[in-house]
């Protein structure tokens, strides 16, 4: 994986709101026009999650499961919209994701050069829904984006 500057790394402690997660596992994706790092992690609880790092932004997510998932069905469009939980998220971002490199321990298998479409839609508020699909699987994660400002990190020692 090439350096890049990063905001934290693997086995540090990463405080988003009042939910703090140890950074496990660090994903690198290529959208074609640039490249943006997930960091596989597990709360205080010892739950799954995700936390994107996208030109600045700073978002953290969890797989939702069974009942929980949307209804709707990929292929998604830019501004179609999705209800999830009494809420209509509007898609606002359609692309095809490529693995360039992988480092440390994460809750699925991932693989360098895999590659797969993912939809994000938003409610207008800080909350996102992303859709990630290949040809016959689905997975949905629902969280929320956070100031990069607000991200508090104890380092690894």
């Amino acid at each position: 994986m090439h350096e890049a500057p990063l905001l934290f790394g693997i086995g540090d402690h990463v405080r988003l709101g009042r939910t703090s997660t140890l950074i496990l596992g660090h994903a690198r994706y290529s959208y074609g026009r640039g490249f943006w790092d997930e960091f596989c992690g597990v709360d205080d609880d010892g739950a799954s999650c995700w936390i994107s790092v996208d030109e600045g932004d700073v978002v953290r997510q969890s797989r939702l499961q069974g009942q929980d998932v949307p209804k709707s069905e990929p292929p998604f469009k830019p501004g179609e919209t999705l209800d999830f939980e009494a809420t209509t998220f509007t898609v606002t971002e359609v692309e095809t994701a490529e693995c360039v490199a992988l480092r440390g321990q994460f809750d699925e298998l991932l693989q360098v050069g895999e590659k797969h479409s993912f939809a994000n839609a938003s409610a207008g508020d800080d909350a996102l829904l992303s859709c990630e699909y290949w040809e016959a699987k689905r997975m949905w994660f629902y969280g929320r984006w956070y100031d990069p400002f607000d991200v508090r990190v104890d380092r690894r020692t």
